[in-house]
């Protein structure tokens, strides 16, 4: 993996497959190119951010026993997940700080390794919670498709055992992607996952918010309530499906929209701009570790009864 010094960002090497090695010139970018640029302060900043919230969520998960079930198994391990890419956001940040200002001073052999092992954290954070939110999203959908057999579906051994799987799965298939990250296939692979997740999530939501509006107008027919109560509900759950789906393609669609057009137009110069926004991509992955807590977690009383305690109990 080609390290551009300390100024190169995390996952560069996913970036740096769009120019220097496929020779693009930086001069191709045109005029009206728009660049956004993100200082590393906003970086250490949001991953700070992002550390204490999920570290609140993986605390709060573990101390009440009454959490102790597959469905926040699965949102602990997704806080986990967002909680590795903050690790890795706040300490790239601060090595890149510390060797700009000249206080640390490495080899660059150590800056390589270091690279390919932050590297390899954030793309298996990336791969884990693409999975955990698809893992949240079936869970729920059998939790009301097939309520009376859910507790035999969805037991802890079973929740156990595809946890392990994919976090396997995640270390394994990252560190691939970034031994092999040259090859046009693996950036093939990473977008075809993505939209795997974004295909499964859309048509399980959309299937509950649909069952939902029927239970819902039944609930009205059987008492005999006004059609706009039902009407109401029907546009909160649509208002909620945008949401959900809208935050996961606005944060995480970008990255890989780069990633394809790396595979698609590697040498064009529109695609370049695009490319050289690569920062701002990374940005939005954050905002979605940031904003996970909020829809998954926090949204549950029992949770959040249980986060005022460990609050409070800190002061």
């Amino acid at each position: 993996m080609p390290v551009q010094g300390p100024q190169k960002r995390l996952l560069g090497s996913l970036n740096s497959t769009a120019t220097p090695h496929l020779g693009l010139a930086t001069n191709q970018t045109g005029p009206g190119c728009l660049l956004v640029s993100i200082p590393d302060g906003l970086f250490l900043s949001l991953g700070l951010v992002s550390l204490v919230e999920n570290v609140l969520v993986v605390v709060v998960i573990t101390k009440n026993r009454n959490l102790h079930s597959p469905m926040y198994y699965f949102i602990c391990c997704l806080a986990l997940s967002d909680l590795m890419v903050s690790v890795s956001i706040v300490l790239e940040t601060t090595i890149i700080l510390l060797l700009e200002a000249g206080i640390l001073v490495s080899r660059a052999a150590l800056v390589q390794q270091l690279d390919n092992v932050i590297d390899v954290l954030i793309c298996g954070s990336m791969v884990s919670s693409l999975c955990f939110l698809g893992v949240i999203a079936i869970d729920r959908y059998i939790s009301i498709f097939y309520a009376l057999r859910y507790h035999s579906i969805v037991t802890l051994p079973r929740a156990r055992r595809a946890v392990v799987g994919i976090w396997m799965a995640s270390i394994v298939s990252s560190t691939l992607f970034i031994t092999y990250y040259k090859h046009t296939a693996v950036l093939i692979c990473l977008v075809t996952f993505f939209l795997a997740m974004l295909a499964l999530m859309a048509i399980l939501y959309a299937h509950m918010f649909t069952r939902a509006c029927q239970h819902a107008q039944g609930i009205a027919q059987l008492h005999k309530r006004q059609r706009s109560l039902r009407q109401g509900f029907c546009l909160k759950g649509v208002a909620t499906l945008t949401v959900l789906l809208g935050i996961f393609l606005l944060c995480w669609g970008p990255f890989f929209l780069h990633l394809s057009l790396i595979v698609l137009c590697p040498q064009h110069p529109t695609c370049s701009c695009i490319f050289k926004n690569f920062n701002l991509f990374l940005i939005l992955i954050i905002l979605s570790s940031i904003v996970d807590p909020l829809i998954y977690a926090f949204r549950s009383q029992e949770l959040r009864m249980t986060l005022k305690e460990v609050l409070l109990c800190s002061w």
